[in-house]
């Protein structure tokens, strides 16, 4: 059998019609643009990376000639753009001093985010916050007012006195933890009503009626915000 029939189409599959020559040409040009395209959105488009990187950080805040605090992170991240945040991935520890020098109060988690046009940080995953009573707050999310000096959250809390274990969902107190409420506390608890007082808040100290404690929900952490 002669096989140059299939040599002949084999060519002809080869060597395409005018127009097709003319339709290969304009996608060749088209695909020729596409790198150049993606030069320019790379080179216009604003850099989302941080201006600052540092490791083993420790801020100290002071008034007069007292050390009133001491922040510590072992990374912490700079950006800045029309919200200006520090972000530290790795957690923060956090404490309060005396005037003698003795730590009274401290405040920590595993990630970070300070807002420094607002003095704010939002502290999230395993937030633990003990005050100088050795009472001890646990939550995934709580922020800390540093205008106001307080703390708060509005998220499931945990607050463990030597007497008691207390839940509620939200919390606000002075930033040492020392005069705290719970805003909407779980459970049964006997509580001193003077007149006028509120009757759906529990504070520090508080006593539970032999009340079982909830079930604790899963919590889940909050999205990174930036």
């Amino acid at each position: 059998m002669d096989p140059s029939p299939a040599k002949e189409i084999r060519n002809h599959s080869l060597l395409p019609a005018p127009k097709s020559i003319a339709l290969l040409f304009g996608l060749a040009m088209l695909f020729s643009c596409q790198p150049d395209l993606k030069t320019i959105e790379t080179l216009t488009r604003p850099d989302e990376g941080p201006t600052e990187s540092t490791r083993n950080i420790e801020v100290v805040y002071s008034e007069g000639a007292h050390i009133r605090m001491r922040m510590k992170a072992p990374e912490m991240e700079r950006y800045t753009g029309e919200k200006n945040y520090m972000e530290m991935p790795l957690g923060l520890q956090v404490e309060f001093y005396d005037t003698l020098m003795n730590v009274t109060s401290s405040l920590s988690a595993n990630y970070a985010i300070s807002y420094e046009d607002d003095d704010r940080i939002e502290a999230r995953n395993d937030v633990v916050v003990v005050n100088e009573l050795n009472e001890r707050l646990n939550t995934e999310y709580l922020v800390w007012d540093q205008q106001k000096e307080i703390i708060f959250s509005d998220k499931f809390v945990k607050i463990t006195t030597a007497e008691e274990v207390l839940y509620g969902d939200g919390f606000e107190s002075d930033e040492r933890f020392n005069e705290w409420i719970i805003t909407r506390p779980r459970g049964t608890f006997t509580i001193d009503t003077e007149a006028g007082a509120a009757t759906d808040t529990v504070t520090g100290p508080a006593t539970q009626a032999g009340a079982e404690p909830p079930e604790e929900p899963e919590l889940q952490s909050e999205p990174e915000k930036r």
